[in-house]
């Protein structure tokens, strides 16, 4: 590995998110070598690239073939069980030993026969049955087998009980029958009808509409309960444990999807930038997980782009598409495409595969991103820095700037605080505390004026510079307390004010009654709620300290005989009643005298 390609690798590492997901290794060629899986990629993938001598010989030889690291994150751990399942099968790793085979996950399926059959299976058959699953953990598919069949009277025998041959008598009784756990279908004993609904129980478990069955057992377990049969309560109490914990299906595989392939498109907000993202999904299970780059021409529509998108995936990646092909909207040119239908989905697994695919593409996306803050921090900075004077409407680009928050309790200890940002990020060592001095009880829009005034009254004294923004955490009266301050110093055309409510950050404006809202999906809105967080915490922590402070204060001062500099003293050693409680007499001693000593010690006794 020369020394190019392990810095490139590390860089890709770095890049790599915490989430859980499955991690393709290339080589050289383009080919895939290995698939993983992993509970957060980064710190899986970061340890094959750490000198151990865990690593076996072949690892290390398949890390020195490492040229780019691929992943895709999903939901969670199972889910990354069955996608890497599904993408070894399909590419065949060279360093891959495991599930090369034609092994796969169970699944549970319900038979397409008369008197339908609830069995384990490993194979997917088109006859029509149903099949609901995979299954990451084969406990959890006996599990729920298990329950269905306690539960639920239902046959296990693979006799053939067509009507012909249930009227010939072909058949007798057998143990489960006398054991409660099947009602005799085969000789008759149970109607095809009454049989049905118990199937439709069992498939409402597999669907995962647990109503059904949490009734009838809880009704169970009660009864049981009542008539002091503990035991049978308990197991009524274990399957129902076992019912909430079930989940029914996975987006990753699906026994319904057979072949068909998903586009999505996420367009960067007030950008000629979009990204385009393809998943593949094969025989039930997802192949591939694509993400493209695509700068829109002029006045290009979103059809237009997301025609162009597959167009290039098509040419460069995939090669033929599915018959079906999912997209958010219909293409522009959909009629390059011959013999594909371009569905749009409203509700069902469809739906939930595209909302994976645009995931995917929102990821791709903020790992562009970070590639670039790492790469070119500038580069990154002035493209932050623009796209927010474009949403927030801004003549200059706000390169400086300054938000305030209040802080009181019921009135008590008012204290404010201002943080300030420069180039999108803190700069702490300008960050600002203030105790409110001329507002008495919880008056959050006369608090606002006294800061706000206090703070730019003294920037303009000293002729220091003057921010780019001020926000103000809080609705309309607070930004119209402070634009008032600002227009009696007559800087409210210099400096733009904005006021950012607390409940769904909504942005508003001097002389606007509407509220504005930046894309939720966009870098200032992240930049903005960073803002109000970091002045929220920091004003938070000073009215802590504060009240923490007055209490102890007002405490002390109930004690005759303790002065005002033995107060201080205390304070500045304790902090609180709480380490004072803690201390013994001989410590109170070291700071006030053994009289004054004990007449704390004597105080805390009695508080």
């Amino acid at each position: 590995m020369t020394e190019n390609n392990r810095s490139s690798l590390k860089e890709q590492v770095a890049m790599l998110p915490l989430d859980p997901g499955v991690y393709q290794f290339l080589d050289s060629s383009e080919r895939v070598i290995y698939v993983g899986k992993a509970k957060s990629l980064r710190k899986r993938v970061s340890s094959y690239f750490v000198q151990s001598k865990e690593h076996s010989a072949k690892v290390r030889i398949m890390v020195r073939h490492i040229v780019e690291i691929r992943h895709i994150v999903v939901e969670s751990e199972t889910d990354a069980l069955l996608l890497e399942n599904s993408l070894i099968k399909s590419l065949q790793p060279r360093y891959n030993i495991l599930l090369k085979d034609d092994k796969t996950y169970p699944w549970i399926v319900v038979r397409n026969e008369p008197f339908p059959r609830i069995e384990s299976t490993r194979r997917l058959l088109r006859d029509g049955s149903h099949y609901y699953g995979p299954y990451g953990s084969v406990a959890m598919q006996r599990s729920i087998l298990e329950f269905i069949r306690e539960v639920i009277p239902l046959r296990t025998c693979k006799l053939n009980l067509s009507p012909e041959r249930i009227a010939r008598g072909n058949y007798s009784t057998c143990l489960q029958y006398h054991l409660g756990n099947c009602k005799a279908p085969c000789v008759g004993a149970q109607s095809s009808e009454e049989y049905a609904s118990t199937i439709e129980m069992a498939t409402a478990v597999l669907k995962g509409d647990l109503r059904p069955v949490r009734t009838y057992l809880e009704r169970e377990m009660k009864r049981a309960a009542a008539d002091l049969r503990f035991e049978q309560a308990q197991r009524f109490k274990s399957r129902l444990d076992v019912l909430e914990n079930y989940r029914s299906r996975s987006v990753i595989v699906s026994a319904k999807i057979i072949d068909i392939d998903i586009f999505s498109l996420l367009k960067d907000d007030g950008d000629d930038t979009a990204y385009c993202n393809f998943v593949r999904i094969r025989q039930g299970s997802v192949t591939g997980v694509y993400t493209v780059r695509l700068t829109a021409g002029a006045e290009s529509t979103d059809a237009e782009m997301l025609t162009a998108g597959i167009q290039h995936i098509v040419d460069n990646i995939s090669g033929d598409l599915s018959r079906e092909v999912i997209v958010p909207f219909l293409p522009s040119a959909a009629i390059l495409f011959d013999g594909v239908t371009f569905t749009v989905p409203k509700r069902g697994e469809k739906v939930d595969l595209l909302n994976f695919s645009l995931k995917s593409a929102r990821i791709y996306r903020a790992e562009q991103l970070k590639n670039l803050e790492i790469k070119n921090p500038e580069r990154h900075t002035d493209r932050l820095m623009e796209a927010m004077r474009r949403e927030l409407h801004l003549e200059h680009e706000p390169r400086h700037i300054e938000c305030f928050d209040n802080s009181n309790l019921q009135g008590t200890n008012p204290v404010a605080s201002c943080v300030v940002f420069r180039d999108g990020k803190p700069s702490r060592k300008e960050y600002r505390h203030f105790n409110v001095k001329t507002v008495v009880g919880a008056d959050d829009f006369a608090t606002m004026r006294e800061i706000v005034y206090r703070r730019y009254s003294r920037l303009l004294e000293e002729g220091a510079e003057l921010p780019d923004l001020i926000i103000v955490d809080g609705g309309k009266g607070q930004l119209s307390s402070a634009y008032s301050v600002l227009c009696e110093l007559g800087i409210e055309k210099q400096v733009p004010i904005v006021g950012l409510a607390k409940r769904i950050e909504e942005i508003f404006f001097p002389h606007d009654p509407m509220p504005y809202y930046l894309s939720r999906t966009g870098e200032p809105l992240k930049v903005v709620c960073h803002l109000r967080d970091e002045a929220h915490r920091f004003g938070i922590t000073f009215h802590r300290q504060k009240r923490s402070n007055a209490f102890l204060h007002s405490g002390l001062e109930e004690i005759h005989g303790l002065g005002e500099k033995s107060i201080a003293a205390l304070l500045k050693k304790f902090r609180s009643i709480s380490r004072l409680r803690e201390a013994d007499e001989a410590q109170i001693a070291e700071i006030v005298g053994n009289a004054r000593a004990r007449l704390v010690v004597e105080w805390i006794k009695n508080h």
